[in-house]
């Protein structure tokens, strides 16, 4: 199990509104895209944005960053996430959740149902396919996270999909339980996880935790934990930290992270 000291890190509140007006707006004509800005498709604009990291350079295969946001979040935090994460290492998509929690339709969360953990695969797995129709990205490195409860559905779609991946993080959201999440365990197995928990978590205490690592290591998962002080608020020194992970995954011989 691999354990960070205790850290003092900032909170980081990642916002459910557009960017700033000094953010190009999203545009849907690709010659309009701004390298490192976020851009919609149309046909599903209501679902996922997608992000090209700043100088971009189109004869390297980047690895894919797919990103499900918390409770009362969108596709549309992502120009506001991909600054904490890195602005160069990856193509990143954030997906829209399953269900919206307030009557304009601003917020969402990731309903776990069965029927919704099928319509968020079908989205996930559209805005991979969107993205490597638009950029040069590598099929192998193809990585899944999320916060909270978008956690909790980038691994139960990782564990049902495995093949779509080459690791999964989840951030302050407990592994799905229920819904056969793990029937797929023998081909699963194989897929990094990196779990990251709180001291302090109401949502996801201690206790759950040391359940869902002791299942997984039962399971045979090559497993890495993070455990940090605080509450339930994601922090840029989690999100840093999931860059370094990944990364070491993507370049092992050097395990850097060039943000």
């Amino acid at each position: 199990m691999n354990r960070l000291p205790a850290i003092k890190a900032s909170k980081f509140h990642i916002s459910s509104e557009p960017a700033s007006s000094s953010t190009p707006p999203l545009q849907s004509s690709p010659s309009r895209l701004a390298v490192g800005q976020p851009r919609r498709q149309r046909a599903v604009a209501s679902q996922y944005s997608l992000f090209v990291p700043m100088h971009y350079e189109r004869r390297y295969a980047y690895p894919l960053l797919v990103w499900l946001h918390g409770y009362g979040g969108s596709e549309r935090e992502l120009p506001q996430l991909m600054p904490h994460v890195s602005v160069r290492n990856y193509v990143a998509a954030a997906v829209r959740g399953t269900a919206a929690v307030d009557r304009a339709g601003r917020g969402h969360t990731w309903e776990d149902t069965r029927q919704a953990a099928g319509v968020a695969a079908e989205r996930v797995r559209e805005c991979i396919d969107a993205a490597q129709a638009k950029w040069n990205v590598h099929a192998e490195r193809v990585f899944i996270a999320g916060q909270g409860c978008g956690g909790t559905m980038a691994m139960r779609v990782a564990l049902q999909y495995p093949e779509w991946f080459a690791g999964a993080v989840s951030l302050l959201g407990p592994l799905p339980s229920g819904g056969c999440a793990l029937n797929r365990v023998n081909q699963a197995r194989r897929l990094p996880l990196m779990v990251a928990a709180s001291s302090d978590s109401t949502a996801y205490p201690q206790r759950r935790v040391a359940d869902d690592l002791r299942l997984l290591h039962a399971g045979g998962f090559a497993l890495a934990l993070r455990q940090y002080p605080g509450d339930d608020d994601l922090t840029t020194v989690m999100l840093s930290d999931m860059d370094r992970w990944i990364m070491g995954h993507v370049c092992p011989a050097t395990a850097i992270s060039l943000s």
